[in-house]
């Protein structure tokens, strides 16, 4: 497949919604799903902040740090902490919403707490960066 359709396409999985159970889950009651879903307004960020552990992704379709990042994402997403909700947010278009965390650079990651507050940001780190920012939580 051509890498920028295969990129496309990885983008494209990414900001649809889907729920990924953890490797050797045998049904949902064996641990929460983690999910990845697509920034669709600040009511929807404080219900799912409400609810558990939710990070902001920064993604900017032209950066090759956001690409590189989605496609660790895409291939490690079982090893992400359960119960995680990680909504992607476009950089470019989302200007408010950066304004409100301070987020000055793409590839950004934000972790909310249950009011929806930022209490911690980061810049890439994946998979790794993920869990070592939430496994407290």
């Amino acid at each position: 497949m051509r890498p920028l359709l295969r990129l496309l396409l990885t983008f494209l999985l990414l900001l649809s919604p889907i729920t990924i159970m953890p490797a050797g889950a045998e049904d949902a009651a064996a641990a929460p799903a983690s999910q990845v879903l697509s920034y669709e307004g600040d009511a929807q960020l404080a219900e799912l902040a409400a609810k558990g552990t939710t990070v902001v992704f920064f993604y900017a379709a032209w950066c090759p740090n956001c690409r590189a990042t989605v496609t660790e994402l895409n291939a490690r997403w079982d090893e992400v902490n359960p119960g995680l909700t990680l909504v992607i947010a476009d950089y470019d278009k989302e200007q408010a919403l950066k304004a409100r965390y301070g987020v000055t650079y793409q590839d950004t990651f934000v972790l909310l707490d249950k009011d929806g507050k930022g209490v911690e940001l980061w810049n890439s780190g994946g998979v790794n960066g993920l869990n070592a920012h939430t496994s407290a939580l």
